[in-house]
């Protein structure tokens, strides 16, 4: 394969774009590999599709090495099963729905459990043809309030989803297992580091779920690991909850006025000036914060509610939202305090909310960190401006609806399996697996005879790679102040061949070398745009990223050229031995990344 820059479809650029955030949003668009088409849709250049497709075959081979068949659902799908499965209200605004010109609904597919369901529900009708994995490398779309990062959170974006279909767990546990396997083939194969931890399965359901994550700084995600082998997403972490406490010594509750103190700092700061305790100081963690948040269900409700957690933390919004999903979640406006006036700004107590003990069905839902066990005494809002209480327990003077995963995990936090301290780092999505169990299943009615000629609900798996996320990923962790750096075996090409100066053996010279090395099956990439500075052809090829740039230059009087690495220090190869030198090197570097 031999690409001449002189025709080559691409323009590099020398300034970053105005609302490029990350590394890889930057470069990909300067190099020329993708183009800006909407806020988070992007249209592909050649370069960028070389290497789109190179990832899209390491996946491609791996699924069907793991058994798994390919097919292909439309983009454009009808309203009706998803309905059935309770989707189209569940994704919420994140679902892009239209009309066609007789009115009926339609959706441009997030996922497509359900048109697999069906389809395998079309198809088989016995236990004899299972089990059956069916996967497709398609165009997804999610209408993101943020699309951020390039290819990293689009709303356009191509993504591979597989499904599994076993007629039991024993089965499912088995498919689970190979395309696990898989999964780590494939991204050791795309020489992109990565973590398997725990998750959470939110509005897609099942059993067990389990992501991976390629660790970098600029990641949505954060992720937790403990000396002892335990890892999880974040939202995943489940808190170690104490158990219940003897109240019976503790004093009523006291109410003070505490003016200005509509802070956690200062509410602290009052306490330890005006009373301070024997024991010890007063510390954030002795106070229970309340915070009042909007939830907005799929159905279009929207519902107060408030979250009880230790002072001395902070709400984590992706672990609520990941716990109250599929419902969205904001932080309350003033229009619902205005609506809520018994909720007083800076000093919300939870003596006045929840259900749990009003049965008032208009009263505000209150929802506490599970470290707010019974028995445990808190300093508190008293929901009168400039006043708290003081010695509030749990269980005695209030009393909460349940308890929810939504306070930060930070890091020293303790693992939930006992096995040491948490430490925290960021990473990007790259996978996600999940034992789904029966849930599309039977909403959508899939079900086989078994050996007894019972019918016999199916029960599935779901994997996803975002296959263009997966692409953003590796131009991440392979760059450098200069530009990208590829691993050779996504790279758009083998080789950046650059010829320079003016003379015409130069050109002559490089010309045929690219013959050559294309001849021999490597993929050369020729800067022979003749008007061009030296200087421009360096940039440009530095900014591709090819693993290796040879260069045909002054040297040619010598009988050499100019050899190396993207990033190493160059070497003079004669010209007689160019050829072999080049392929034994890109040979090399492929087989040692099979």
């Amino acid at each position: 394969m031999l690409l001449r820059l002189s025709t080559l479809f691409v323009r590099t650029l020398r300034e970053d774009p105005v609302d490029a955030e990350v590394a890889s949003h930057r470069l990909l668009v300067r190099a020329g590999y993708i183009r800006r088409a909407a806020p988070g849709i992007y249209s592909w250049l050649p370069l960028g599709l070389r290497v789109l497709d190179k990832v899209d075959a390491v996946v491609r081979e791996e699924m069907e090495r793991a058994g798994a068949q390919r097919v292909h659902f439309p983009a454009l799908l009808p309203r009706e099963p998803y309905e059935a499965t309770g989707r189209w209200t569940e994704y919420g605004p994140n679902l892009f729905r239209l009309q066609d010109r007789k009115d009926g609904d339609y959706l441009l597919a997030p996922t497509h459990e359900e048109m697999f369901t069906l389809l395998v529900k079309d198809l088989y009708s016995s236990y004899k043809d299972l089990p059956v994995t069916l996967y497709q490398i398609q165009t997804k779309y999610r209408d993101e309030a943020r699309p951020r990062a390039g290819l990293i959170r689009g709303r356009e974006f191509i993504m591979k989803d597989a499904y599994s279909f076993d007629l039991t767990e024993e089965g499912l546990a088995e498919s689970y297992r190979a395309q696990r396997d898989a999964y780590e083939r494939i991204f050791r194969r795309l020489g992109l580091d990565y973590v398997i931890v725990a998750a959470t399965s939110g509005a897609m359901g099942g059993s067990r779920s389990e992501e991976f994550l390629t660790p970098t700084d600029i990641g949505e995600d954060t992720f937790v690991r403990s000396p002892g082998g335990y890892a999880a997403n974040v939202e995943a972490v489940t808190t170690i909850a104490p158990p219940a406490q003897d109240a019976t010594n503790v004093p009523a509750a006291q109410t003070v006025n505490t003016p200005g103190a509509s802070t956690i700092d200062a509410l602290v700061t009052w306490l330890n000036d005006h009373e301070p305790r024997e024991d010890r100081a007063w510390t954030a963690a002795d106070t229970l914060k309340n915070v009042v948040v909007a939830v907005t269900h799929p159905d279009g409700e929207r519902e107060v509610l408030v979250i009880g957690i230790p002072g001395d933390r902070d709400i984590d919004m992706k672990r609520l939202e990941a716990s109250l999903a599929p419902a969205e979640v904001d932080t309350a406006t003033d229009t619902d305090f205005a609506r809520n006036p018994h909720l007083v700004r800076g000093y919300i107590g939870p003596q006045i909310l929840g259900r749990h003990h009003t049965h008032d069905d208009d009263a505000i839902r209150y929802l506490v960190d599970p470290r707010i066990a019974d028995g445990t005494e808190w300093v508190t809002g008293a929901n009168i401006t400039d006043h708290h209480q003081l010695h509030v327990v749990a269980g005695r003077d209030f009393h909460a609806d349940g308890t929810i995963e939504a306070a930060q995990v930070r890091a020293g936090d303790p693992a939930p399996d006992g096995s040491g301290p948490l430490d925290l780092a960021r990473g990007i999505e790259i996978g996600h697996i999940f034992q789904l169990g029966r849930k599309y299943a039977e909403a959508l009615g899939l079900k086989v005879l078994d050996v007894n000629g019972k019918h016999t609900t199916v029960t599935m798996g779901s994997y996803g790679i975002g296959v263009t996320r997966v692409m953003a990923a590796l131009a991440q962790a392979h760059h450098d102040s200069q530009g990208l750096a590829w691993p050779i075996q996504v790279a758009p090409a083998h080789v950046h061949l650059v010829a320079t100066g003016k003379d015409a053996r130069i050109f002559e010279a490089a010309e045929s070398l690219a013959q050559r090395l294309s001849d021999r099956g490597v993929e050369v990439i020729y800067d022979d745009r003749v008007k061009v500075s030296p200087g421009v052809k360096f940039k440009d090829a530095e900014l591709f990223g090819v693993p290796f740039i040879v260069v045909v230059g002054r040297g040619l009087d010598e009988g050499t050229i100019e050899f190396r690495t993207r990033v190493g220090e160059p070497q003079q190869v004669h010209i007689n031995d160019a050829v072999d030198v080049v392929t034994d090197a890109v040979a090399a570097q492929l087989g040692g990344n099979h």
